[in-house]
């Protein structure tokens, strides 16, 4: 297949049935209602799946997609999105992922890839300038992440970025992810398995030769110098992560009582300095690393007595550790690289375990499986990517592993989807922000948390359930347009998005503005809305697990704290212009250009 193709808004289409590729122009229009990215990837999807796909069926597809910033300049601009149904949440799922892969995608020529159907035989695909192909991948299967790698840059070269599912996603474990370049990753929602039930093991981006090009360079230039000082000088941005990684903010949250312990069972532990960010600096820190173009550098290369690796993460040091009542600094660092080998997502993999653990303590189960047993963490991991005893229920993920076990409130999950290291009842606009989140429990979609521990960019009062509507639409809102664009969304914390617009307008010649953007945004997360809807996963589901409503905490800064959610909810649909069962109105879809979805 040649393209032959400037570069611009090139969709690579790619039919794993039928072993055709194809190349199609985006319309301007839909680029400009959707920007790029998570946008344009929902959107497309939306239009090209009626109701009721199975999401490891072949008609379910997965939309990779870059936005108008990625490869540039521009501060953070090498993040890049997939779109598609989760087999895990059944709804309509969006995750991004950083690194390089997204950055030499759009130096070959294209701004995204649309995966249909499913391969007889396994595969990957090669990409290069202009040009794709796809290729036998029977010697691959089987392979975790890192032989994968090591295998495909011995054949296709050195300077290749690798997209890759491991084992889990080869046996359609539904919280199996998909990595990039080895320790980044497209993690939640188990989109490993959707590439898994396509025989699609792979994709190969070489670093091509066609560089980004800007609307307006010279502004282009002043905007972006102006955004890599706000980083640098800010105190998130350019101290706290930059010194501790994510992993910065274990002690503060802990210190306000919401980092949750044994599956929620509690809000904080004496014990949670030992796996801190100051604790990973001192005791298996190697370097930082970066992004493409990123500044803040908060990643981290680390190093045990067994072996050298990536992260953890914040979510992935709580979800391995915290959670599982485990703080043995060096056993969370193993189990962390072992998700990263096996392609299994670490938050939800994290937050499974500990619900079997709760159910085990509970007497539910034949196996003692107890909380704070570090032996048990890499043994079970690796029975969850194999399907392989227990594994193979947990496999499924929390709330279907609860349910067969008769104690689904064990589940801490959203939708679905395992909730991550905030514990809502020390947080008010983060728990609505957890039960409003279109592909279930996420912090990413609208981080209450910011504003309400972090004082960024102000502190709110994180008890009081009224007026905090308003900014969390927004916010949510957002998070769309960074989705979009896509950078990271550290950018919050320093650059905001008044100067993100100023950022776009100069690169593409569109003359975008804060309200603008905030229009897109709410297009793009009310079309979400409309998808789940039409699927039955409608306002009933805009809730939590009961022990948020029911059981306060019992200790630490947020002690005696439950969620009063319904209250909340009633103001956010006013807020949002929807009905008194969370549906959209006629009047809110006219404004927004969208229509209720047929079948």
């Amino acid at each position: 297949m040649d393209a032959s193709s400037e570069t611009g808004f090139n969709l690579l289409k790619v039919d794993l049935t039928l072993g055709k590729i194809g190349v199609e122009r985006l319309d301007a229009e839909l680029t400009q209602n959707y920007i790029g990215g998570t946008g344009v990837g929902v959107k497309l999807f939306v239009d090209s799946h009626p109701k009721g796909v199975d999401p490891i069926g072949p008609d379910n597809s997965t939309i990779i997609a870059t936005g108008p910033l990625t490869g540039s300049r521009a501060p953070t601009s090498g993040r890049f999105s997939l779109v598609t149904r989760s087999p895990l949440t059944e709804t309509i799922f969006d995750s991004n992922s950083g690194g390089n892969w997204g950055v030499k995608l759009k130096r070959c020529g294209f701004d995204g890839v649309w995966i249909t159907g499913r391969s007889k035989d396994p595969v990957f695909l090669k990409i290069s300038t202009d040009e794709a192909e796809l290729r036998g991948a029977d010697t691959l299967w089987g392979k975790d992440i890192s032989e994968t790698s090591n295998a495909l840059r011995a054949t296709e070269g050195d300077s290749i970025s690798v997209l890759a599912i491991g084992p889990a996603g080869e046996n359609l474990v539904k919280i199996s992810s998909i990595m990039n370049d080895e320790h980044r990753a497209f993690g939640r929602g188990g989109v490993g398995a959707v590439w898994g039930s396509k025989n699609l093991k792979a994709m190969v981006v070489e670093r091509g030769t066609k560089l980004a090009e800007v609307s307006k360079p010279e502004s282009f230039q002043r905007y972006i110098e102006s955004a890599f000082r706000k980083i640098v000088q800010g105190p998130i941005t350019g101290q706290a992560l930059r010194l501790f990684g994510t992993s910065v903010l274990v002690n503060i949250i802990n210190e306000f009582g919401l980092f949750p312990i044994k599956n929620n069972q509690s809000g904080c532990d004496v014990r949670a300095e030992n796996i801190s960010g100051e604790r990973i600096k001192e005791n298996i820190f190697v370097k930082p690393e970066a992004c493409f173009n990123c500044p803040i550098s908060c990643g981290r290369v680390t190093k045990t007595a067994g072996r050298s690796g990536k992260g953890p993460e914040y979510e992935s040091v709580w979800a391995l550790g915290a959670q599982c009542g485990i703080f043995d600094l060096e056993a969370i660092t193993e189990a962390n690289y072992e998700c990263n080998l096996l392609g299994l997502d670490t938050i939800s993999t994290g937050a499974t375990i500990s619900c079997a653990m709760e159910i085990s303590e509970r007497g539910f189960l034949e196996g003692k499986i107890g909380f704070g047993d570090a032996n048990v963490l890499q043994p079970l991991i690796r029975k969850i990517a194999f399907r392989e005893g227990i594994g193979m229920d947990l496999a499924e993920g929390s709330v279907r592993f609860a349910r067969k076990q008769g104690a689904e409130e064990c589940a801490m999950a959203v939708k679905g989807l395992e909730l991550p290291a905030y514990d809502p009842r020390g947080s008010m606009g983060q728990a609505l922000s957890y039960a409003t989140s279109n592909r279930g429990g996420c912090h990413l979609r609208g981080y209450m948390v910011g504003w309400e521990v972090l004082g960024s960019p102000k502190m709110l009062p994180r008890f009081n359930i009224s007026g905090k509507t308003d900014i969390l639409m927004r916010i949510q809102n957002l998070s769309r347009v960074t989705d979009s664009l896509v950078t990271c969304k550290f950018l919050e914390y320093s650059v905001g998005y008044d100067h993100l617009a100023r950022i776009l307008s100069a690169s593409t010649g569109i003359n975008y503005t804060i309200s603008g953007l905030q229009k897109i945004g709410e297009r793009i997360w009310n079309l979400e809305r409309l998808y789940n809807i039409r699927e039955g996963i409608d306002g009933t589901q805009d809730t939590l697990p009961s022990r948020f409503l029911k059981d306060p905490l019992k200790e630490g800064s947020s002690s005696g704290q439950v969620v009063d959610l319904d209250k909340m909810l009633v103001e956010y649909y006013q807020t949002r212009g929807w009905n008194e069962e969370g549906v959209p109105t006629s009047s809110k879809l006219d404004d927004l250009g969208l229509e209720v979805l047929g079948a």
